[in-house]
Formats: C-alpha cells, structure tokens, sequence
C-alpha cells in the first residue's frame, strides 16, 4: 500500500472516524483504524461494534492495500504535522505503516487488517429515505438530551424514529422528563418505521450532519438490525435496539389549569441565575406563578432557589399568565437543557397542579413538546 493525500483531509477523518474508536474493549483490533484504498479515496473506519463510522476522502493511489494501525498514535502524530502532502506506504510488513511528510516520518504499528470486523452491512436492500441534515439535526439535538443515561431499560437509552404518512417523529425519555419532535417529509412514508437508536450513536450523527448543509440517506437493514446513515464522504452505521419504546404521545398533558407564556432567553438567563444555588439541594428550583390581575394579561412569574451552604435568589420576571396561582419545582438542569436546545423567541408553560407535569412548547412552533415531572417543593 502506498497512498498520497493531504494532511488536512486526513485530520479531519481521522477526528470523524475516531469517535467510534473502542477505548475499552478485550478486541485489541478494535483500537485502531482501518485505512485502505478505493479507485481515487482513502478510507478510514473504526468501530466500537456499537457504531462504525467511515471517511473517505480523494488521494493518490500508488499501490492499492490496505492496514489497521493504532488510532491514538496515528492520529496524534498525523495532528502535528503542516497541512500539504503526506505519504503513507507499507514499511518493514503489512502491520507497519510509514508516514511521511518532507524530512518528518515515523513508523506507526497496527494489526492484520483481516482481522478488523465488517462495518457496512452487505446488502443494500431495505427501507431508505433521505432527510435534510439541517432539519434532521435540530430534531435529533432537541431530544436526544433526554434520552436515559444508564441501561437499565434499554429502550431508554435510546431515541425512538417513528414513521406516520409523511412526517418522521423523534422521541426520547428518561422516567422524569420526555421530548418529542416531528419532522415533515417530502412524501409519505411507502412502509411504517418504528425503530430505537443508541442514544450515543444519534449524538454521533448529529455532529456529522452538522458539517453537511446537503441531504443525508438513511436505510434501514431489513432485519432491523442496523441504520445506515450515508453522507457523500461519511457513513456511519449503528445497531439498533430491541424492544418496544412507550407510546408518548399517549403520556403528553393536553389540558392545563395554569399557562404562563415568557420569553425564552429570560427564562433561561433566570434558571441558569437559580442553578448556582440549586446545585447543592438537588437542583431543585421553583416557580411560583401569579396570573393577571389587569386587563394587560402581564402577570409574575417568581423563580427561586435555596440551599443551605451557598445561600439563595429570587428573580420576578414579567410573563403573560391565566389560570390559576400555582407554585411548582422543577429541576434545574432539566430546565437549562430543554431552554438550551430551543430557538424559539418564546415559551409556554403549562401546568395543571404542583405535582403535575409540566408541559414546554415553543409559541411558533407546534412540532415540539417537552415534559418535565416535577420535583417535591419541600425538598429544601
């Protein structure tokens, strides 16, 4: 093997194919990459058998081939170098590569490359779709955040991608919080798609979509085994997850006694102020709602926060309430991850009593809801 591409195009797959990079794992195999060669491109693969990722990228083919070379090293070494021209050729045996650029080399050791797992799957048929990845990406960013942390219910750990007529719905939930987004398409749906990805792997797709203002193609196998996800120049693919994900739509509150509408920005600047003190009393923040009592519908919103050890705060924000006086306690962090992915203007909250979920939707937009459980308010 002997290859001819630029530096700058080498960092930025290796950086790419590096996040699916097995940083524990008894496969030493699964600790490097994969390099080979295709007509014009070099490849670039790594798995963690979770999800793989591949780069290609244009160079200049000398001798086909191909080798698995420990990723750490490679791509540190590959970081230091100028930008322009580095070869890479076989050296001292196929598990050897030497990088080379000017005056500057250095051997980098690998494995047999036969022995790095498949990452694409072997057939091409199945169910497939393209989705912008501008849109694909804040869907996938305004709920993947709420998806469990832990394996104790696997489905959890994931976001569910559910197919009705023509717009794709995403889900995600923990047990204390859920967010749901959908997403219209070009054209209906020809089958019904209803699957669970890793948590961990969307996070992933998010950030290769975001290098991409074109359409992505996703198909999935049609064992439901795995989603593919393909770029011009990236495809990643991840396992999916077994199981049957909660119907959400079912849990969201469609009435309230209580709605209060506010600025988005305040809101967050206001909860961030709060979290300070929150954090040594289980986050926990409360809201104590005061609707109008003028014709001009501008009723208080009061958040507060309390802890023994670092002190308290209290910020009254102006906000369009009716219904009923309410106070409630939400978590904090909570709070600052669902104000955070939004780019609405403005937020209403509504809610039916204080120990009731709290329901946010964005004013101009009625494709997103999130729900927050919420917390004891004696809890300080």
């Amino acid at each position: 093997m002997r290859v001819t591409c630029l530096q700058e195009n080498l960092q930025r797959a290796l950086s790419i194919a590096g996040r699916a990079v097995a940083s524990r794992t008894t496969l030493p195999v699964l600790g490097n990459y994969l390099i080979e060669t295709a007509d014009d491109e070099l490849i670039v693969s790594a798995t963690d058998l979770e999800r793989g990722i591949v780069c290609r990228i244009p160079a200049r083919i000398d001798e086909p081939g191909k080798a698995a070379l420990q990723a750490r090293v490679l791509s540190d070494f590959v970081s230091t170098l100028s930008s322009g021209e580095i070869e890479l050729f076989e050296d001292s045996g196929p598990t050897t590569m030497l990088v080379k650029q000017g005056l500057t080399q250095a051997h980098v050791r690998g494995q047999d490359a036969d022995d790095f797992p498949a990452i694409a799957p072997d057939s091409a048929a199945g169910m497939q779709f393209a989705v912008g990845c501008g849109e694909f990406r804040n869907a996938i960013e305004q709920v993947v955040f709420a998806a469990a942390t832990d394996d104790s219910r696997p489905v959890l750990a994931g976001v569910h991608i559910e197919s009705k007529g023509d717009v794709l719905a995403l889900a995600a939930a923990d047990g204390f919080r859920m967010s749901f987004r959908e997403m219209p398409m070009a054209g209906e749906f020809d089958e019904p798609l209803s699957i669970v990805v890793p948590a961990r792997s969307m996070q992933e797709i998010g950030r290769i979509l975001a290098d991409s203002q074109e359409q992505a193609e996703v198909r999935i196998t049609p064992n439901q085994a795995q989603m593919v996800v393909d770029l011009p120049d990236v495809m990643l693919v991840t396992r999916l997850i077994d199981g049957t994900f909660p119907d959400l739509r079912q849990i969201i509150p469609q009435a309230w006694n209580t709605r209060s509408v506010i600025s988005r920005e305040v809101l967050l600047d206001a909860t961030r102020r709060a979290a300070i003190f929150a954090r040594s009393n289980n986050d926990v923040i409360k809201f104590a709602l005061d609707p109008a009592s003028g014709d001009d519908g501008i009723g208080k919103l009061t958040i507060t926060a309390t802890a023994a050890d670092t002190g308290d705060n209290r910020d009254e924000l102006d906000a369009q309430i009716e219904g009923t006086e309410l106070e409630v306690a939400f978590n904090g962090r909570y709070l600052s991850d669902v104000l955070s992915v939004l780019d609405s203007p403005s937020i209403a909250l509504e809610l039916q009593g204080p120990n009731a979920a709290g329901v946010f939707r964005p004013i101009d937009d009625d494709q997103f809801v999130h729900v927050i459980m919420p917390m004891v308010i004696g809890a300080n």
